[in-house]
């Protein structure tokens, strides 16, 4: 049986919300898109207070992509992994991954963030699987759909499941890790035996809170 250590991602492993910094980044190479502004931070502010759900917030929020084409935007992605996401890493986070993965673990990204960019986790060289929320792509374009579900809450653990099956692996999860700094991901840190919040000021039940820098 395998064991998995998995790490939540914005906040986790992070320092910043990744999808704003992939909207900061896309408007230093395509000034016209802060166009979009009133409507991305417009769909967050209605989220925050509750009038739009998340979901409904991420897909008007990922509308500056609209107009970018699938293969252009798979190389504005490699830019950005390396130019912005890959120096916003906890350095805790990054070492944690390797003493895991040295002891044996697969190292597992489940986030909410949208998959087409967080895949550029992989040049993490511990990472072992990232699952994160699909988007539709037609023509080579964003449609401004989900494809299935916001990856949040309990659909991480219902798609960490079906990955699973697909793949025929078998886990240990009373060895296993799960590290997030939101509550949030109480479905998944109740899932294993080692459960981690990161940075958090809410504890909840007998779930460690670590610091990370």
């Amino acid at each position: 049986m395998e064991k998995l250590a998995i790490f939540d991602v914005d906040y986790t492993i992070t320092k910043r919300e990744t999808l704003f910094e992939f909207f900061m980044f896309l408007i230093s190479k395509k000034p016209k898109l802060i166009l979009h502004i009133p409507k991305s931070f417009g769909a967050s502010l209605l989220y925050a207070i509750r009038l739009m759900t998340a979901a409904d917030a991420k897909r008007y929020f990922m509308s500056f992509v609209r107009n970018i084409h699938e293969n252009e935007l798979k190389e504005l992605v490699k830019e950005f992994y390396d130019k912005r996401l890959s120096k916003i890493f906890y350095v805790d986070a990054i070492d944690t991954m390797k003493k895991l993965k040295g002891e044996g673990c697969k190292i597992y990204l489940i986030s909410a963030s949208a998959e087409f960019y967080l895949n550029e986790l992989y040049n993490i060289k511990e990472v072992d699987k990232i699952i994160g929320t699909k988007f539709k792509f037609t023509d080579g374009y964003y449609s401004g759909e989900i494809i299935g579900e916001n990856n949040k809450g309990e659909e991480k653990v219902r798609r960490l499941m079906e990955v699973l099956k697909e793949e025929n692996i078998e886990v240990d999860f009373k060895n296993s890790y799960m590290y997030s700094d939101s509550l949030s991901d109480l479905p998944l840190l109740k899932l294993v035996g080692h459960p981690y919040l990161i940075n958090s000021k809410k504890k909840k039940e007998n779930i460690e809170i670590l610091n990370w820098k």
